[in-house]
């Protein structure tokens, strides 16, 4: 699988079935020196706080948190 086809996936929520957000929208932590992924920082939705531009930190989901990767969603186990 491409990393261009990952990035239109839905993370979705197994724990409480909330969508996440797109992953093109994340940003991905990578361990620099083996250079694997770390974990995945989702953007939290809360549209309020974006119209007075105050930056949000995202929510950060271990990539031991990945369930499965479907053909469109990213299921994730976790409590959040």
């Amino acid at each position: 699988m491409r990393l261009s086809e990952l990035g239109e996936k839905e993370i979705v929520n197994l724990d409480n079935g909330a969508r996440m957000g797109l992953l093109i929208d994340a940003d991905i932590v990578f361990d620099k020196e083996t250079g694997k992924i770390h974990s995945l920082i989702a953007p939290e939705r809360k549209i309020g706080f974006k119209f007075l531009g105050i930056e949000q930190n995202g929510i950060e989901i271990p990539w031991s948190a990945i369930r499965k990767i479907g053909y469109d969603m990213i299921i994730v186990e976790f409590d959040s």
